[in-house]
């Protein structure tokens, strides 16, 4: 996460623009079958005026198309064209963030947010966690897994230990796992050891040539090590934002050569040593830059599984484009923050919003915020790092104890609730400047579509099925979770 750079007007626009229409890739082929909506159609809404945050309104009424009101605007869903696989929507227990969560709440406030962060019952249902391995730029100190002091080296690793993760981070994990057992857990370094690097500090450096193949045992050490405590690694992604290297915190510059000889070199042997099936993501940086995951999947394609992005620069059909020439690699969005830049609610959370749908929209698996928690003062952040201006999904206030929860919540509410783990994203249309959505449907033969009315003026969202019609009244610039199940009608 890019703090210091966070006010260039890329990335600011990159959250609030409209996404170009994609086409479907390899859509799954299947006969072309009709649905009505089978019992009732239930709304959850947010408005701008916050009157209404991700709150049950009054159901849909549904009509016969022919009968149903013509005032609005029209959105058909397409069962039969289906996308990707989705995996789910979430954030980070950063150093910071689970210090916050597991010693500032009290026990009665830390129990409530994490169920509401990952029941399926009692809360929002997130079922994928991306994990900082060692410092981030919100952690209390720097750290890896495998520091010694400054000249010396550990090429057997023998110091390796993952023990500063069992006082905060460790005890989160498990109990995330415990309320929702569906969750991924994928896993990012900022930094390598500091003597594994031509800097010999967490700050700045690349990784030495010499070191490729100890990096990826340390990698599958590792992986290894959550694995013993109970917590799979789904994915990893082989360095945080390789193009960018900060020098307030942790980082390590890594160019997409660099990438594909360390994960030729050092991963991917690593982890056939060990046997690990975890997930190799290239990439994990701003949709600016597509040549360096185009490089990386040309070059070692039977080595990585995916593509990761952040939000930060550039446009969301940049996933598309990667995807369209490698459609058999996934995509997974995997960060994108909020903060002061900008200030408005209405802005920061239709921003939210239409980040989430087109980052679906554009084959993504996954819709994946950054911190969990940040304090009063947007941190802890890392000695020496300055003021932070990023937005956490809740603040807890570390002198009054107080938990509140922001519009990040409420934006990753919409998407996550209803929608469940091995959903399918099925077709639903868009106009830009007009509307947009991303449908979702579900094992259980549920749907859960996310509509975004982008005008000002209040009108009906005409949701099409078939023969059958959802009416659902919209407010000016207004979100809508709208949940029904299908019934197959017979074929003529």
């Amino acid at each position: 996460m890019k703090l210091m750079k966070i006010g260039l007007t890329a990335g600011l626009s990159s959250m609030l623009v409209a996404c170009a229409p994609t086409s479907p890739i390899d859509p799954t082929p299947h006969p072309q079958k009709q649905y009505a909506f089978e019992g009732p159609v239930n709304v959850y809404m947010s408005t701008i005026d916050q009157t209404l945050a991700f709150t049950q309104v009054e159901d849909a009424l549904v009509f016969d198309r022919a009968n149903a009101p013509k005032t609005g605007f029209d959105l058909s869903v397409n069962p039969n064209e289906t996308f990707q696989t989705i995996l789910g929507s979430g954030a980070s227990f950063t150093d910071s963030s689970a210090y916050l969560i597991n010693q500032v709440l009290n026990e009665t406030d830390r129990q409530d947010l994490m169920k509401k962060l990952f029941d399926k019952e009692e809360g929002i249902g997130l079922s994928f966690i991306r994990q900082p391995m060692g410092a981030s730029d919100f952690a209390r100190d720097f750290y890896t897994y495998n520091d010694v002091p400054k000249g010396e080296t550990d090429e057997a690793l023998s110091t390796f230990s993952i023990d500063h993760d069992r006082v905060d981070i460790l005890p989160l994990l498990k109990e995330a796992l415990r309320l929702n057992p569906d969750i991924k857990v994928m896993a990012s370094p900022w930094s390598a050891p500091g003597w594994m690097k031509t800097s010999d500090h967490w700050i700045g450096g690349q990784l030495l040539p010499q070191y490729y193949e100890v990096y990826g045992e340390y990698f599958a050490k590792f992986i290894q090590a959550y694995e013993a405590e109970g917590i799979p690694i789904y994915a990893i992604t082989p360095q945080n934002e390789p193009l960018y290297v900060p020098v307030h915190y942790s980082g390590l510059g890594m160019n997409a050569q660099q990438q594909i000889s360390f994960i030729r070199r050092g991963l991917a042997p690593a982890f056939a040593k060990a046997n690990l099936d975890t997930k190799i993501l290239a990439y994990d940086h701003n949709w600016d830059r597509k040549d360096y995951p185009l490089d990386v999947l040309k070059a070692i394609p039977e080595l990585v599984d995916g593509v990761a992005w952040h939000v930060y620069g550039g446009h969301p059909s940049a996933m598309s484009d990667v995807k369209r020439e490698f459609p058999n690699h996934d995509v997974y969005f995997t960060e994108a923050s909020g903060g002061e830049w900008v200030p408005p609610f209405e802005a920061a959370f239709l921003g939210a919003v239409k980040t989430g749908i087109d980052v679906f929209r554009n084959h993504s698996k996954t819709y994946v915020m950054w911190n969990f928690a940040l304090d009063e003062n947007n941190g802890p952040v890392v000695p020496g790092f300055g003021r932070s201006t990023v937005r956490g999904m809740v603040t807890i206030n570390q002198q009054t104890k107080e938990l509140t929860y922001n519009l990040d919540y409420t934006v990753l509410a919409h998407f996550s609730k209803f929608t469940q783990t091995n959903a399918i994203r099925i077709e639903s249309s868009k106009a830009e400047g007009n509307f947009t959505s991303v449908a979702f449907l579900n094992p259980d033969q549920s749907v859960s579509l996310v509509v975004y009315n982008m005008t000002n003026q209040e009108r009906n969202a005409l949701i099409h099925l078939n023969d059958s019609t959802a009416v659902v009244p919209m407010q000016g610039k207004s979100v809508a979770t709208i949940t029904f199940k299908l019934k197959e009608l017979p074929s003529n």
